[in-house]
Parts: C-alpha cells; sequence; structure tokens
C-alpha cells in the first residue's frame, strides 16, 4: 500500500515538473512590450531632444524595467526644469510632463551670464536680458527667493526693479526705472516697500530720489 502511494506521489512530481518547465518555456518566449513612444510636454524642441536622448541612452529593456530614479537624476540635470512627471502609458508610450522655471532676474558669477530660475538655479545664458533685473553682488539664490517673495508680498511692483544689490548681511537695496534708489532695512521688506509706494506718490517727495530704511523706526530721504 505505501509503495502504491509512493508511486502515485512520484508520478505527480513528475507530471508538475513537466508543466512547470512548459510554464517557463512560454514565460521565457513572452515578449514584453519596448518603448516606442516618448511624448514630452512643455519643453522647448532643443530640450526636448536632449531629455529623448538620455531615454535612449539608458537602453531599457522594456516599459515594465524604467528606471524613474535614474531618469529623474537625469532630468534634474536640466536646469531650466522645475517640475517633472514621468508616467507609463502601456503597452510602450513612455509620458514626461515638464514644468519650466520662470527666469526671474539674472545675475553675473565668475566672469559668466546667469539667469535665476525660480527653482532657485543659476542657468548659464549667453546673453543679457535688459527686461529682467540685474542682482549685483555674491548673490545667495536661496535668500534672492526669499526677498523675491517679500515683495510680492506688498504693493511694490518687482517688474519696476532694474537693479538689485545683495550684501553679505543678508540685506537688500532696489534701483527703480524712475531713479529712485531704495536701502531697504534687513527684517522688513515688506513694510519698506509699502512705505516707499505711498511716499513715491506724494509730490513733496518726487525729488528724494534716495529713500533709506536702514535705521530702525527712522526713514532718512535725500538727493542723489
Amino acid at each position: 500500500m505505501h509503495l502504491l502511494i509512493s508511486k502515485k506521489i512520484t508520478i505527480y512530481l513528475l507530471m508538475f515538473c513537466f508543466l512547470v518547465s512548459i510554464n517557463n518555456i512560454s514565460l521565457i518566449n513572452i515578449s514584453f512590450p519596448k518603448i516606442e513612444n516618448i511624448e514630452i510636454v512643455g519643453l522647448n524642441i532643443n530640450e526636448r531632444k536632449k531629455i529623448e536622448s538620455m531615454v535612449n541612452e539608458a537602453n531599457f529593456k522594456n516599459i515594465f524595467y524604467v528606471d524613474k530614479q535614474y531618469l529623474q537624476k537625469k532630468i534634474n540635470s536640466i536646469k531650466i526644469i522645475e517640475h517633472f512627471e514621468i508616467f507609463k502609458n502601456y503597452p510602450s508610450t513612455l509620458k514626461i510632463f515638464i514644468k519650466e522655471a520662470k527666469i526671474l532676474a539674472q545675475t553675473k558669477k565668475n566672469n559668466s551670464n546667469y539667469f535665476i530660475g525660480s527653482n532657485g538655479k543659476l542657468i548659464l545664458n549667453d546673453y543679457s536680458n535688459s527686461n529682467l533685473p540685474f542682482v549685483f553682488g555674491d548673490l545667495d539664490v536661496k535668500e534672492f527667493l526669499k526677498f523675491k517673495n517679500e515683495v510680492d508680498k506688498s504693493n511694490f511692483d518687482f517688474k519696476k526693479i532694474v537693479k538689485l544689490y545683495y550684501f553679505k548681511s543678508k540685506r537688500w537695496n532696489i534701483e527703480t526705472p524712475e531713479g529712485y534708489l531704495i536701502k531697504l532695512s534687513r527684517n522688513d521688506v515688506k513694510k519698506d516697500l509699502n512705505l516707499f509706494v505711498r511716499l513715491s506718490n506724494e509730490d513733496k517727495f518726487k525729488n528724494e530720489l534716495v529713500i533709506d530704511f536702514r535705521q530702525k523706526d527712522q526713514i532718512i530721504l535725500y538727493g542723489k
């Protein structure tokens, strides 16, 4: 009786191994879909080509095995990009949606010209844009973004800035198209700018081109 049971078990095991072998062969022969299309939304044609090259150079075997971390590292090296998302559109399309950083200002560092992006990155450029404020000084981009945020919360229009001067004390001076030089305090940028807007609308202050807020609870006005 035990011998009969042993024979049955052996037969079942052989059948199981046979079926598993067939299935393995079938799995090996399955052709997983490769990436045939790369759709990139949100960049100019030159930057799109860069990302397409990055995907192609990665040589992913198929769409199931796309290494998103690898792509994120590569795409983040393009400094104009602020945010992006990667989607797999089965069976064979990779979609990448990109948000470009806003260009806020321009500056010079190590004898090279840069744009300052809303993503906190310096973006190399080969020309000067007269429509953007120029930042002088040893710029800390994080401090610039904090300053820009304070300006945006005030009644002063950031677009009215021609030149910005950054000091190591983390203080700012502003020059406007009308010739005003505004010497801001370190901690009350919003308050200073709101007061400047009010003063600049009063005729008796029209000739006072330097407005100095650096002294606490004092405003010093004088002509250039």
